[in-house]
Protein backbone atom coordinates (compact mmCIF):
# COMPACT_ATOMS: atom_id res chain seq x y z
CA UNK A 1 0.00 0.00 0.00
CA UNK A 2 2.77 2.48 0.75
CA UNK A 3 4.51 1.45 -2.40
CA UNK A 4 1.24 2.42 -4.70
CA UNK A 5 0.58 5.71 -2.08
CA UNK A 6 4.15 6.32 -3.35
CA UNK A 7 3.50 6.03 -7.11
CA UNK A 8 0.20 7.55 -6.99
CA UNK A 9 2.10 10.83 -5.04
CA UNK A 10 5.15 10.81 -7.89
CA UNK A 11 2.34 10.71 -10.36
CA UNK A 12 0.47 13.51 -9.12
CA UNK A 13 3.68 15.75 -9.04
CA UNK A 14 4.72 14.95 -12.47
CA UNK A 15 1.48 15.89 -13.95
CA UNK A 16 0.80 18.92 -11.82
CA UNK A 17 4.38 20.32 -12.61
CA UNK A 18 3.86 19.98 -16.86
CA UNK A 19 0.42 21.56 -16.60
CA UNK A 20 0.48 25.55 -17.35
CA UNK A 21 -0.55 28.16 -15.56
CA UNK A 22 -3.79 29.86 -17.58
CA UNK A 23 -2.60 33.20 -17.21
CA UNK A 24 0.72 32.96 -18.63
CA UNK A 25 2.34 35.03 -21.11
CA UNK A 26 3.48 33.77 -23.97
CA UNK A 27 6.65 35.74 -25.78
CA UNK A 28 6.17 36.95 -28.82
CA UNK A 29 9.18 37.61 -30.88
CA UNK A 30 10.05 41.06 -32.76
CA UNK A 31 12.44 40.89 -35.92
CA UNK A 32 13.97 44.02 -35.86
CA UNK A 33 15.42 44.68 -39.41
CA UNK A 34 17.84 47.00 -40.58
CA UNK A 35 15.32 49.35 -43.54
CA UNK A 36 17.71 49.60 -46.44
CA UNK A 37 17.69 53.04 -47.96
CA UNK A 38 17.36 54.04 -51.42
CA UNK A 39 19.42 57.03 -50.69
CA UNK A 40 22.91 56.01 -50.82
CA UNK A 41 23.87 59.92 -49.29
CA UNK A 42 22.07 59.36 -46.70
CA UNK A 43 24.13 59.55 -43.27
CA UNK A 44 27.18 61.80 -41.85
CA UNK A 45 30.73 61.89 -44.54
CA UNK A 46 34.12 63.86 -43.55
CA UNK A 47 35.98 65.44 -46.12
CA UNK A 48 39.29 63.77 -46.89
CA UNK A 49 40.64 64.97 -49.99
CA UNK A 50 40.59 66.76 -52.91
CA UNK A 51 41.52 65.74 -56.55
CA UNK A 52 42.47 68.80 -58.95
CA UNK A 53 41.43 68.00 -62.82
CA UNK A 54 42.85 69.62 -65.93
CA UNK A 55 41.36 68.07 -69.45
CA UNK A 56 38.90 65.77 -67.38
CA UNK A 57 42.33 64.25 -65.65
CA UNK A 58 43.28 64.23 -62.19
CA UNK A 59 46.27 65.81 -62.09
CA UNK A 60 46.96 66.49 -58.35
CA UNK A 61 45.72 65.02 -55.31
CA UNK A 62 45.99 66.30 -51.55
CA UNK A 63 44.33 64.98 -48.28
CA UNK A 64 43.33 67.59 -45.88
CA UNK A 65 45.53 69.26 -43.39
CA UNK A 66 46.15 68.94 -39.80
CA UNK A 67 43.31 69.71 -37.50
CA UNK A 68 40.57 70.74 -40.53
CA UNK A 69 37.32 69.15 -40.91
CA UNK A 70 34.50 69.42 -43.11
CA UNK A 71 31.50 67.42 -42.51
CA UNK A 72 28.11 67.10 -44.88
CA UNK A 73 25.35 65.25 -43.18
CA UNK A 74 22.19 64.12 -45.02
CA UNK A 75 18.63 63.15 -44.22
CA UNK A 76 15.88 61.71 -46.98
CA UNK A 77 15.79 65.79 -48.16
CA UNK A 78 18.07 68.05 -46.66
CA UNK A 79 21.68 68.41 -46.26
CA UNK A 80 24.06 70.50 -43.66
CA UNK A 81 27.32 70.80 -43.30
CA UNK A 82 29.98 72.83 -41.26
CA UNK A 83 33.58 73.58 -41.86
CA UNK A 84 36.75 73.79 -39.07
CA UNK A 85 40.03 75.42 -40.06
CA UNK A 86 41.80 75.52 -37.08
CA UNK A 87 43.99 78.54 -38.42
CA UNK A 88 40.61 81.00 -39.66
CA UNK A 89 38.07 82.34 -36.68
CA UNK A 90 35.57 82.41 -39.93
CA UNK A 91 32.68 80.10 -38.76
CA UNK A 92 31.82 77.91 -41.74
CA UNK A 93 28.37 75.89 -42.20
CA UNK A 94 25.32 75.95 -44.73
CA UNK A 95 22.36 74.16 -44.56
CA UNK A 96 19.11 73.42 -46.80
CA UNK A 97 18.16 70.64 -49.29
CA UNK A 98 19.32 68.73 -52.29
CA UNK A 99 18.53 66.20 -54.43
CA UNK A 100 20.24 63.16 -56.35
CA UNK A 101 19.55 63.04 -60.27
CA UNK A 102 21.22 60.39 -61.86
CA UNK A 103 25.55 61.04 -61.20
CA UNK A 104 24.24 65.00 -60.50
CA UNK A 105 24.05 66.60 -57.01
CA UNK A 106 22.46 69.45 -56.53
CA UNK A 107 22.35 71.07 -52.97
CA UNK A 108 20.14 74.52 -52.58
CA UNK A 109 21.47 76.19 -49.43
CA UNK A 110 18.47 78.41 -47.41
CA UNK A 111 21.29 80.16 -45.03
CA UNK A 112 24.62 79.73 -43.59
CA UNK A 113 27.18 81.28 -41.71
CA UNK A 114 27.80 84.74 -41.58
CA UNK A 115 31.05 84.15 -44.34
CA UNK A 116 28.66 81.54 -46.29
CA UNK A 117 25.27 84.14 -46.12
CA UNK A 118 27.36 86.53 -48.83
CA UNK A 119 28.09 83.24 -50.83
CA UNK A 120 24.48 82.32 -50.94
CA UNK A 121 23.06 86.09 -51.47
CA UNK A 122 24.75 85.63 -55.09
CA UNK A 123 24.11 81.79 -55.70
CA UNK A 124 22.66 79.32 -54.15
CA UNK A 125 21.96 76.32 -55.96
CA UNK A 126 25.50 74.47 -56.22
CA UNK A 127 25.53 71.18 -58.74
CA UNK A 128 27.77 69.15 -59.08
CA UNK A 129 29.34 65.55 -60.77
CA UNK A 130 28.56 62.86 -58.24
CA UNK A 131 30.43 59.57 -58.30
CA UNK A 132 29.66 57.59 -55.15
CA UNK A 133 31.69 54.20 -54.56
CA UNK A 134 30.53 52.41 -51.38
CA UNK A 135 31.24 54.10 -48.17
CA UNK A 136 33.20 57.01 -50.32
CA UNK A 137 31.77 59.57 -52.56
CA UNK A 138 32.89 62.72 -54.99
CA UNK A 139 31.25 65.77 -55.46
CA UNK A 140 33.17 67.25 -58.68
CA UNK A 141 32.68 71.17 -59.79
CA UNK A 142 31.79 71.35 -63.58
CA UNK A 143 33.12 74.50 -65.12
CA UNK A 144 30.64 75.82 -67.94
CA UNK A 145 31.68 73.93 -70.77
CA UNK A 146 31.22 70.67 -68.45
CA UNK A 147 34.85 69.91 -67.75
CA UNK A 148 36.06 68.80 -64.09
CA UNK A 149 37.69 71.65 -62.09
CA UNK A 150 38.10 70.13 -58.47
CA UNK A 151 36.45 67.54 -56.86
CA UNK A 152 36.20 66.96 -52.99
CA UNK A 153 36.33 63.48 -51.82
CA UNK A 154 34.56 62.12 -48.63
CA UNK A 155 34.09 59.03 -46.77
CA UNK A 156 31.31 57.62 -44.45
CA UNK A 157 31.67 58.29 -40.89
CA UNK A 158 27.78 56.90 -39.89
Amino acid sequence: MKTAMLSLLIMLLIFSCNQKPENEVKETKTEVSKVATSNPLEGAWELVGYYNYMDNKVIDSFNTSEGYRQVKMYTPTKVMWSKYIPTDSSEWFGYGSYTVNGEELIEILEYGSEMMSKIIEEKKEFKHELIINGDTFSQIEIDEDGNRIYAENYKRIE
